[in-house]
């Protein structure tokens, strides 16, 4: 392959996208261009403008005429990596049209250049094949991430290179967050500080009660997004298995465990990791093909996958790394895999539980109920789902089964191990800022509510606890008014004047504060 050519391109479109104005594309869209690389399209690209004004807007990233890279396959990814940050999946792919040679022809042109140690440090971390150099004797080691432009952990030194290892991941799964105003504004907004103040304000029985009700309420709202209706005893099991979130090592096996006890009856589907392929999305009403929303990873991949989220997870340990962050990186890449034939949203949910947990979010007893947040912005949640699931499907082949399911036919596993999952992480972090400022004040107002108006009945008409329970829900569902039907039955021995006190101190108390 001739490494010295035209690489970045002047177009008035982008593969669907509208240019903000006329300029080239260059960095990774062109190197995806040039080298038509089976990847999806980074979710910003980055663009020289004819005129000399650097910006950003949606979607691109756009910088003047003197930031313009040479028409060669080093200046481009100098560029992208200096400018874009770190793309694992382009680079791979990229690495894998370029034979050995071409890749140390590239890496003489300034052997112990900053980009390309990083290239370097990439290919051979990447491609876990060891090229013909020898190590580096300079003292000084560089970061491979730039903290400027995404997250990172602390890392380790790999000195063949003097390199400082800091992806948040391993090789067999490493999905990367770009640093956004969005993430940076709930970073600073220190979240786990707050929340610690407002619930060490809440006096320790209400909050025990509320961390009950919250658990239940977490657990039925995940069966609600799986379009599921479960009783009270399913929902509380469920709800029980939340509240220990953390307290495990996560592992396949624990994995396994906790789908056996979301999926109450398993007489139709076979239970542990995947032995066929999957999807997510309809059948064709007339003829049953699969019309996916999402494919799920290979089921010979799941395994592998599984244990490199696992690793992983252990790495987004590191007390530096945001729990968010973390919790995002890992629920939403093993909902992406969707490791299991059933099961998958609401271990998805449970996983944010327990990294939150483990790295010590969730404080003083009290699970975060994230997935009454979720439920409440379900169209955001789909879209943000969709956000990775549907580009995918451009590059993935498959064939319909005679069980009307997908069999992919090409290599997909690095679809599933570096991904950008930017998107995902602003999603749950505004889930967490959500769940902190309505969704855990609103449980904990409701209760002292009850109480200061079970305080009123018990002064005034002694009723048991069991009655009251009655009275509120009555109450509640009629707008504050005691419908016709129980007055002629559960309160039928109440006088009229004892109703419109009750009605009037519950709104007082319940609507009115």
């Amino acid at each position: 392959m001739n490494v010295n050519t035209h690489i970045s391109i002047r177009i008035p479109a982008f593969h669907g996208r509208e240019l903000p104005e006329e300029g080239a594309v260059v960095g990774y869209g062109a190197l995806i261009n040039y080298l038509e690389l089976p990847v999806p399209i980074p979710e910003i690209i980055a663009l020289i403008s004819d005129k000399n004004k650097k910006y950003e807007i949606e979607g691109w990233k756009v910088f003047t005429p003197k930031h313009k890279p040479e028409e060669s396959l080093y200046k481009q990814m100098v560029f992208a990596l200096k400018y874009e940050g770190v793309h694992l999946l382009v680079f791979k792919k990229i690495f894998e049209k370029l034979t050995t040679q071409e890749v140390l022809e590239i890496l003489r042109i300034a052997p112990t250049g900053m980009y390309s140690r990083k290239i370097w440090f990439l290919y051979e971390w990447l491609m876990n094949e060891k090229l013909d150099i020898p190590d580096l004797t300079i003292k000084k080691a560089i970061p491979l991430i730039d903290e400027k432009l995404q997250f990172a952990i602390q890392g380790i030194s790999s000195p063949r290179h003097r390199i400082i290892n800091n992806l948040p991941g391993t090789k067999d799964f490493c999905p990367l967050i770009f640093k956004t105003k969005k993430l940076e504004n709930h970073i600073n907004a220190n979240v786990t500080g707050k929340k610690n103040a407002f619930l060490n304000s809440i006096h320790k029985d209400v909050l025990q009660r509320a961390s009950s009700f919250l658990l239940l309420k977490d657990s039925k709202a995940s069966f609600t997004i799986e379009g599921e209706n479960p009783g009270n005893n399913r929902a509380m099991r469920w709800g029980k298995a939340i509240g220990q979130a953390g307290q495990k090592t996560l592992s396949i096996e624990e994995l396994i465990r906790l789908q056996q006890i979301v999926i109450e009856n398993s007489r139709f589907i076979d239970m542990g990791l995947r032995k066929k392929g999957g999807f997510v999305g309809e059948h064709d009403r007339a003829t049953g093909e699969p019309i996916p929303d999402h494919i799920s990873a290979k089921e010979d991949n799941v395994e592998q996958l599984l244990k490199g989220l696992i690793a992983t997870n252990e790495s987004l340990q590191d007390f530096t790394y945001d729990a968010v962050l973390a919790a995002a990186t890992i629920a939403f890449g093993f909902v992406f895999i969707h490791p299991f034939i059933d099961g998958n949203g609401r271990l998805h949910r449970y996983i944010i539980h327990h990294i939150l947990a483990k790295k010590k979010f969730t404080q003083q007893g009290v699970i975060f109920p994230v997935s009454s947040s979720i439920l409440d912005h379900i169209d955001d949640y789909k879209t943000v789902l969709e956000s990775y699931s549907h580009p995918l499907l451009d590059h993935i082949e498959w064939n319909e089964t005679e069980d009307h399911n997908v069999e992919v036919t090409n290599d997909t596993m690095d679809l599933y191990r570096y991904f950008d999952a930017t998107k995902q992480a602003e999603f749950l972090y505004d889930c967490v800022q959500d769940t902190l400022e309505r969704v855990i004040p609103e449980e904990v107002t409701y209760l002292q509510n009850y109480d200061d108006f079970k305080k009123y009945i018990d002064n005034h008409f002694e009723m048991p606890d069991k009655m009251v329970a009655i009275v509120v829900r009555f109450l509640e569902q009629n707008d504050g008014v005691l419908s016709k039907r129980a007055l002629k039955k559960e309160f039928l021995t109440l006088k009229e004047k004892e109703i419109k006190e009750i009605e009037t101190n519950y709104k007082s108390i319940f609507l009115e504060r």
